[in-house]
């Protein structure tokens, strides 16, 4: 019989450091419920002493999710601790993830702190954390370029002091798999008490190896792994949740493993996430990419005709990707919507909100006949945007383009509920666009990246439009979607101002 492969999902934590992805606390409870419905065992829902925001927000995943266990992260010192400890009280199953850094160029430069120092704190952290919680998980951060005497030297402390699970992280994603599989090995073979915990890995990509280093460590005796969706995460990511989980689904004859993630839901939660975060996931991205299951090549759709194995491994109704299927139009009532939206795994939390969305439903069925899952989720998404941080709000737009002709944009906008109105030219109508809210607001901002992408198929599709901007070293995203790109271009914009303007005083852990 196989092992059971424990996944804890990181998104709401580590995939938060992607620069622009910050969540507020209804897109938090949103995703977390959807991880939840995937199965997943462990949710790392946030950093609770980073600030109030993220102590709540912990706080209310903790009160809604019962199936899944929720953690906290926390630094060593007895004020973070404390801080999960606190925010996590509601949980059903709690658990408190706390670390500290071994590698020498770590605690040389960064912790100012001997060995003997570093082994010390994090026996008394794990104590502390036994205070709230006997679920318990320890993480040496640097692990990859740690010391591997010191580190079974911490780690058979740590154990000893009540840790529960023993997350060994790449941090700077420095492993090579067959390297990163051995230090899994010997760490097990080595430390005493290992058989009291179960061993854990925390892969980044920085050199592509995410996935890689996580399997080799799988198959050399780690039994959870730590990972977000959609490779979501600080600089190049993370190890992500959809390729590892089904890798171990796929190679039943290389793992003696498996979890027990139902995979027909992937696919909605990775273009939830990618939706609230402002990150498209890219058209070749394995599992969950839009060419994924795509064959151009004569030879490939042949032979998928003939034997859909030839050329797929995989079936694609197994990570939930399924053609367009219409669920609602026009003509559909408020019963129906909020159905469905629930069999998406959508609920809301006051009737104000529910009503908000039904009413953008409407507007929507006006103009595009056919309303597919995926426009679903975008209206959600749209609705879940705090107001309160809505300083600026679009009222309303005409463009100007012609062949040959300078394009021109007039844009209405309300600033603090007062309507101001300009025009200007561009290159094409979305610079037109961009630069008309700028000569109203003179933000200051760069745009560093402009996506489009469509949400689903069709001329009258939705387009999702995705900016990037930097002010003052912050980054920030924003997200807009319409039947017209145009107006979809200036709301992301907008959506990306409103959130320069706000304030993010978080502190981010690395792990």
């Amino acid at each position: 019989m196989n092992d059971k492969l424990i996944i804890f999902d990181t998104t709401l934590r580590d995939g938060e450091q992607s620069p622009g992805a910050s969540m507020n606390k209804d897109e938090k409870i949103m995703i977390a419920r959807a991880l939840e419905k995937l199965r997943v065992d462990i949710i790392e829902a946030g950093f609770p002493i980073a600030s109030p925001g993220d102590f709540e927000a912990v706080k209310a995943v903790a009160e809604v999710i019962s199936d899944s266990v929720v953690c906290g992260l926390a630094r060593t010192s007895d004020a973070d601790i404390d801080a999960a400890g606190e925010a996590l009280k509601p949980a059903r199953q709690a658990r408190i993830h706390t670390f500290i850094a071994t590698s020498p160029i770590h605690m040389q430069h960064k912790l100012r702190m001997s060995p003997d120092d570093v082994l010390t704190t994090a026996v008394k952290a794990v104590k502390r954390a036994g205070k709230y919680t006997d679920n318990i998980e320890f993480s040496p951060e640097d692990a990859g370029r740690s010391d591997i005497d010191f580190l079974c030297q911490v780690i058979e402390a740590v154990i000893n002091a009540g840790a529960k699970t023993i997350n060994v992280p790449d941090t700077v994603g420095y492993s090579m798999p067959h390297q990163f599989g051995e230090t899994i090995r010997q760490l097990i073979e080595r430390v005493p008490n290992s058989d009291k915990a179960i061993f854990s890995v925390h892969c980044h990509n920085d050199l592509g190896l995410a996935v890689s280093n996580s399997l080799s460590a799988v198959l050399n005796g780690a039994r959870q792994v730590e990972c977000t969706i959609n490779g979501l995460g600080e600089r190049a990511g993370n190890a992500a949740l959809e390729e590892l989980v089904m890798a171990v689904r796929t190679r039943r004859d290389i793992f003696a493993c498996d979890t027990e993630i139902d995979t027909t839901e992937i696919m909605n939660c990775s273009r939830l996430v990618s939706n609230i975060t402002g990150f498209p996931v890219q058209p070749n991205k394995a599992i969950v990419g839009a060419n994924a299951f795509a064959h151009e090549s004569g030879i490939h759709q042949d032979g998928v005709i003939k034997s859909r194995e030839t050329y797929e491994i995989m079936k694609a109704e197994d990570v939930g990707l399924n053609t367009n299927r219409l669920v609602l139009g026009k003509h559909s009532g408020r019963n129906a919507f909020k159905t469905r939206l629930k069999e998406l795994g959508f609920e809301f939390n006051n009737d104000e909100d529910m009503n908000a969305t039904f009413k953008n439903f409407k507007q929507l069925a006006d103009k595009k006949h056919e309303i597919f899952d995926e426009d679903l989720q975008a209206l959600v998404t749209d609705s879940l945007q705090d107001t309160s941080l809505e300083r600026v709000k679009f009222v309303s737009l005409a463009v100007k383009t012609e062949t040959g002709e300078v394009p021109t944009a007039d844009i209405i906008l309300t600033i603090d509920g007062n309507e101001r109105r300009n025009q200007s030219t561009g290159d094409g109508p979305v610079d037109a666009v961009f630069k008309a809210i700028e000569s109203i607001l003179n933000s200051g901002c760069s745009l560093l990246l402009y996506s489009v992408n469509s949400i689903t198929g069709g001329t009258d599709s939705q387009g999702e439009v995705s900016v990037r901007m930097s002010k003052n070293g912050r980054i920030v995203n924003g997200r807009g979607a319409d039947t017209d790109i145009i107006a979809a271009s200036a709301k992301a914009y907008i959506n990306a101002l409103n959130r320069a303007m706000g304030n993010d005083d978080r502190e981010h852990p690395q792990l």
